[in-house]
């Protein structure tokens, strides 16, 4: 067919067959169908998203190995031609969530060898030694929502490594997975986790930057627990944020208001340890994102408001293997096991010791106030919310332990490795040890946890456990910057949120702030 005959067709015609077509008459030739079509970047649809990634995690629940789910993807991002970046993301020392964009042939040329500056990131390498380098967990490939991320994007998790190719000391997530995968090759143990997240909705964008005493949050709404009305901005962005972790593959299993205005909590399904962990990292990003997209912002400070209830990460644990929970027995109390009671034990005995990396910034302490369901006591109870350990009713799927005391601004990863360091040694103990860790009543005379960021810090730095756990460097480093924080902070709280502990705190000071100090 000769040219004449497509113009008249209005057919495409290639760059070879339109010579002379310059760029102030390419609109025109466009508009007539001349020119080929720009490339269409990835965009797929809700649906089409969850089917994919619920199938990815169900291979990564049941143990496919990493080499399989490298050669997959590889091959994926090698075949499909819409797929334009991948988002590798990397959690530093103190939780905060890190990511950056790789061209998809970058990372088809080069990722064996991912490389960032250490120094740059808080709790990392010194600037002598700054080169750190990103080993791509390909297991935890994600098919993004294009609204959300972007068009043409999918998404890795990474652990950092140094230069020398070993897993870094300091990265959370590298020590998590290690440290699963020991349980199951030596006792043949699942760790299964479910987290229970609330945040607050505010008004305007970027507020918890713009924070000043004075002025406070603005609540998004008056609206709260369980009568939020169906078009309420808080349950629209309830609903959009849902609809993000469903195409996401988190298997959601409700939503809704919490007690205080304009809060929020969204649960999912339990998930293997790891991939808990990176869904909390996600379920934080994704409703901030969501809440920025409609001139709001997501709030996971543990008490940004005065006088009303907190944020909290309740923790659920059981341990597992393919035939049983392991935390179930129908002839014990409360329908727990030995091994559960044990565990649970092993949590409280060492609770002072890890209160600071359960609660890790100064505004955690405020949520530790007693006269708003504060788990400040340390004790377990299937009834008390007091206590910082709760049994929740459980059948032989469901038995589990639910750790009340985890603030939504600690680092994932680190919590949980430290909960199942320290839970596995009451399974471990022997007879004489498991006596004297038991020496911690149900009720009667309680200890409480610390009631500020000083004491926490007290506990952290006498604690041999927690030394041994995350390495002497690893607890200097996390020591030092909580406590660069806090003495930027008023050292008793008072009644009103105050202005550093918002502007300093790690999840939401930058460079400016900080040097503004």
């Amino acid at each position: 067919m000769n040219l004449q005959r497509k113009i008249e067709k209005k057919e495409t015609i290639s760059t070879a067959e339109r010579p002379g077509v310059y760029p102030h008459e390419r609109e025109e030739v466009f508009n007539q169908g001349f020119l080929e079509e720009s490339p269409k970047f990835l965009q797929l649809s809700y649906y089409e998203l969850e089917k994919r990634n619920l199938e990815i995690k169900k291979d990564r629940t049941n143990g496919v190995s990493r080499a399989v789910f490298e050669e997959k993807f590889l091959d994926v991002l090698r075949k499909e031609q819409s797929i334009k970046a991948v988002i590798v993301c990397f959690t530093d020392l103190e939780g905060k969530l890190q990511f950056l964009d790789y061209d998809k042939k970058f990372i088809l040329d080069s990722y064996e060898n991912l490389t960032f500056d250490g120094s740059s990131i808080k709790g990392f390498t010194a600037q002598n030694e700054s080169d750190l380098r990103l080993k791509l967990d390909w297991s935890s490939f994600r098919w993004l929502p294009a609204d959300i991320f972007g068009a043409g994007k999918v998404l890795l998790f990474a652990n950092v490594c140094d230069k020398d190719g070993n897993f870094y000391k300091g990265d959370f997530r590298s020590c998590l997975a290690k440290y699963c995968a020991e349980l199951k090759e030596k006792m043949d143990v699942n760790v299964n986790i479910a987290t229970e997240i609330e945040g607050f909705l505010f008004k305007g964008i970027n507020s918890e930057q713009h924070f000043t005493e004075t002025k406070g949050f603005d609540l998004a709404t008056e609206s709260g627990y369980f009568n939020c009305l169906p078009q309420d901005d808080l349950r629209k962005f309830i609903d959009k944020l849902a609809e993000v972790q469903r195409a996401l593959g988190f298997e959601n299993e409700k939503d809704h208001p919490e007690v205080a205005p304009s809060q929020f909590e969204l649960n999912f399904k339990y998930s293997i340890a790891l991939n808990a962990a990176d869904q909390v990292q996600l379920y934080k990003l994704t409703a901030r994102q969501v809440a920025k997209s409609m001139g709001y912002t997501v709030s996971f400070l543990p008490k940004p408001v005065s006088g009303m209830n907190g944020n909290g990460m309740h923790t659920n644990i059981s341990l597992g293997n393919s035939d049983e929970n392991l935390f179930y027995d129908e002839s014990e109390e409360d329908n727990l096991s030995e091994m559960a009671r044990r565990f649970l034990t092993g949590i409280l005995y060492y609770a002072n010791d890890l209160c600071l990396v359960l609660n890790s910034s100064v505004n955690s302490y405020r949520r530790l106030d007693p006269a708003y369901e504060a788990p400040n006591e340390i004790k377990v109870s299937n009834i008390d919310r007091g206590s910082m350990i709760r049994i929740p009713i459980g059948n032989k799927r469901s038995a589990r332990i639910e750790v009340r005391t985890v603030a939504p601004d600690a680092n994932p990863y680190l919590v949980f490795f430290a909960l199942l360091k320290a839970g596995m040694t009451g399974v471990e103990a022997d007879e004489s040890q498991y006596k004297e860790m038991k020496n911690i009543s149900r009720e009667g005379d309680v200890k409480k946890l610390p009631v500020n960021i000083y004491q926490a810090l007290k506990a952290f730095s006498a604690s041999a456990f927690m030394r041994e756990i995350m390495g002497e460097k690893n607890n200097e480093k996390y020591f030092f910057l909580k406590k660069t924080v806090a003495d930027r902070c008023p050292r008793s709280l008072g009644m009103n949120v105050k202005s550093p502990e918002v502007l300093y705190h790690h999840e939401i000071t930058n460079q400016k702030i900080w040097a503004d100090f």
